[in-house]
């Protein structure tokens, strides 16, 4: 791993209200990860279901993005028989465009490679474009509908793929986005 890659993925990084970083996500952050899932999504997980999910050990990865120790962000992973499925991915409102869902894919993307998946996949609304453009950027691409997946709001999803994702040529778009996430640190600027 290259050392910007190292650094996107797993701690640098500037956000209004100062420096964040990327941990493990643990119990004692589940509060606010829960929180967070009120405001941006119409049914969201229980409390219950993180910490189930986090008890899965080996088959789940879950992170959140912290600033000035506060739960700003998170994502999870599902890896089995060598396919990733990122399982969610959130922010805060008040901390949306600024680079905090593009560190958080980065480094579940990262994580996957790491845990041998060769393909990684996931669902997004129809309606959310601006998510759409950062999973294009990692590679995914629309592969199918899910009929009114996200029933509670009538709405379907999209099913993305990326693929061969252990390959050199995707350890290289990975670099190059962890060099863009870098040299935006470096400018100290929000996106």
């Amino acid at each position: 791993m290259t050392v910007a890659l190292r650094r996107a993925t797993h701690r640098r990084g500037q956000a209004a209200g100062g420096a964040f970083e990327i941990v493990p996500m643990r119990r004692r952050h589940l509060k606010a990860v829960v929180a967070i899932e009120q405001q941006v999504f119409p049914t969201p997980w229980s409390l219950s279901l993180y910490l189930s999910e986090l008890a899965m050990g080996s088959t789940r990865a879950y992170y959140v993005a912290l600033v000035g120790g506060e739960v700003v962000g998170y994502a999870g992973l599902m890896v089995a028989v060598g396919e990733g499925h990122v399982t969610t991915i959130g922010v805060s409102p008040r901390f949306q465009r600024q680079g905090i869902g593009r560190r958080l894919l980065l480094r579940l993307a990262t994580t996957a490679r790491e845990r041998g998946a060769d393909d990684l996949t996931l669902e997004v609304r129809v309606s959310n474009t601006g998510a759409q453009a950062l999973y294009h950027e990692f590679g995914f691409a629309p592969a199918g509908i899910r009929k009114n997946y996200y029933a509670e709001v009538n709405e379907d999803a999209i099913v993305m793929w990326a693929h061969d994702i252990a390959t050199e040529e995707y350890g290289r778009r990975l670099e190059l986005i962890a060099a863009r996430v870098a040299e935006h640190d470096e400018r100290g600027g929000g996106e």
